[in-house]
């Protein structure tokens, strides 16, 4: 992509990371704190990080203009308005799942609610920004699946790092999280392969990814954003399956690095070239 229409996807790509990562991990610690014993010092933290997140990408969105060079569209002052509001009460409603995060009956509706808010943003952004209704369906789908992806591998590595102070608590936690990314990067995968062999972007041509000009980040969206880190969750539940907590966390810290750079590169191919990957 030319370098100009790289400077004019940053601040897109900067809100899809920061939606994608508040919302992942908020839905990450809803359902782990439904589902497990996971301390409620660990759920109130991430759910904390999950809300100031949010809170930064709301602020961020007062700066998204669509220049004539990106592949998207500009949405109407509505779509605009529910977009930027519904990530502001996701905001809130992580800070409302951190206070009460003693009371699981409450955080689990505040979660709840807080996510849908979260998704609502991101569907909001999907319908906003592709060039027709049909195009705004792959697009949701890629940006619910890039936050599951990125925001699920932030929450793992903040509680791989919660054993490392408090070795005792139980290891169903980060199995479950562990279980769920592998699910998550597995889908991620299949998608790829829809969109990689069939189009899936406005105007994106089958195989245009694997073998046109983007070639390059197609191959390393798929080994280096999906396979790779779909292995190092695969080896992140099986050493935590032996409480190697140690193992797990440098295996999930590389997982997220892994991850956070294929969220990156999907973003500013959408945006800047209209390419879904």
């Amino acid at each position: 992509m030319p370098i100009t229409t790289v400077a004019h996807a940053l601040p897109f790509v900067n809100w899809i990371v920061l939606a994608a990562l508040a919302t992942g991990s908020l839905a990450f610690v809803t359902l782990t704190g439904r589902l497990t014993d996971a301390t409620r010092g660990y759920l109130g933290f991430t759910a904390f990080c999950s809300a100031l997140l949010a809170g930064l990408a709301w602020l961020a969105d007062g700066g998204l203009v669509v220049a004539p060079v990106l592949a998207i569209e500009q949405p109407t002052p509505e779509v605009d308005f529910v977009r930027r509001w519904a990530m502001g009460a996701c905001a809130l409603l992580g800070l409302g799942y951190t206070i009460t995060a003693g009371r699981p009956g409450r955080r689990f509706v505040l979660g709840l609610v807080g996510l849908a808010a979260g998704v609502v943003a991101l569907l909001g952004a999907a319908v906003g920004w592709a060039v027709t209704a049909v195009d705004a369906v792959p697009l949701a789908i890629q940006l619910v699946m890039l936050s599951l992806a990125a925001g699920g591998a932030l929450a793992a590595i903040v509680l791989a790092h919660w054993y490392l102070v408090t070795p005792r608590i139980s290891e169903r936690p980060l199995l479950l999280q562990a279980r769920l990314l592998i699910g998550v990067l597995a889908v991620q995968l299949v998608l790829f392969g829809v969109w990689s062999l069939f189009g899936g972007g406005p105007g994106q041509r089958p195989l245009e990814t694997l073998t046109g000009d983007a070639a390059l980040f197609g191959w390393l969206r798929l080994f280096v954003g999906l396979l790779f880190p779909l292995a190092l969750a695969w080896m992140a539940w099986a050493t935590a399956r032996t409480r190697s907590m140690e193992s797990a966390t440098g295996l999930l810290y590389i997982a997220l690095a892994a991850i956070a750079s294929g969220t990156i590169g999907s973003a500013a191919l959408y945006v800047g070239a209209g390419l879904l990957l």
